[in-house]
């Protein structure tokens, strides 16, 4: 995680063009979808980063090979990035998403517990497609605020396409999807523990505190994130390499 904080500062920080680099925090949700729906595949594809968010799909990972796979949820990198830009001035935010105030209640965390004073815009989108003029007087928004760096705060898979169509209206260096990052650090949502994500029951805590909205979600998420999965590594060639699943 430190390493991804690393080099999103130090591309900030360089004074290299804007070109709207796009990072998601994907997790069983988004991977299911990917596998759903081949033109959200695509898109996430076409991201800069896209950063295993639940221990599940670390698990996975290292399944395939990709044993230096660490997990770095949304909510825990945007905090450290706050945290460790709240001395940069250079660093600027601007926070999207969340229900109306979540966004604006979001900034005042940053500046009294983070010490970070370097927010410099908030919007709520609307629950609609919003309009090409929207989305132009949001782009000239986001530049006339100076932020180099747009949270997107909503749902897989709403907030990876929002930020794809936000690319064409805005020149920033980093558009991060962090999902309910917004309602955790503004405690509408309480967090899971660290033990409980550790051992990939972050979907179950949120599950027991939110049954009405999220049990019918992940009854359906969890067994297809399996099936595609275990399909993917007896499909996968990596799979059949016993030095690579051993070491």
């Amino acid at each position: 995680m430190n390493e991804a904080f690393q080099q999103l500062r130090s591309i900030t920080l360089s004074g290299a063009e804007p070109l709207n680099k796009l990072v998601s925090f994907t997790g069983a949700h988004g991977l299911v979808t990917a596998n759903q729906d081949p033109k959200f595949k695509k898109l996430l594809d076409s991201f800069h980063w896209n950063m295993p968010d639940g221990k599940p799909g670390v698990w996975v990972g290292k399944l395939k090979g990709r044993l230096q796979m660490q997990q770095i949820p949304g909510p825990n990198f945007f905090e450290l990035v706050i945290r460790n830009t709240a001395a940069d001035p250079q660093i600027k935010h601007f926070f999207c998403g969340g229900k109306e105030g979540v966004a604006d209640e979001l900034k005042a965390v940053c500046n009294s517990t983070y010490h970070n004073p370097n927010v410099t815009g908030t919007f709520c989108p609307p629950f609609r497609q919003m309009s090409h003029e929207e989305m132009v007087a949001l782009g000239k928004a986001i530049d006339e605020s100076g932020a180099n760096l747009v949270w997107i705060g909503l749902s897989t898979p709403k907030q990876e396409m929002f930020a794809a169509r936000l690319k064409q209206y805005t020149k920033v260096q980093f558009i991060l999807c962090v999902g309910a990052a917004f309602d955790f650090h503004t405690g509408r949502v309480k967090y899971a523990p660290n033990w409980m994500l550790h051992a990939g029951l972050g979907w179950l805590y949120r599950t027991l505190k939110e049954p009405k909205r999220l049990a019918g979600r992940y009854a359906q998420i969890i067994p297809l994130f399996f099936y595609y999965n275990i399909k993917s590594l007896i499909n996968s060639p990596t799979s059949k390499n016993n030095k690579t699943i051993q070491a």
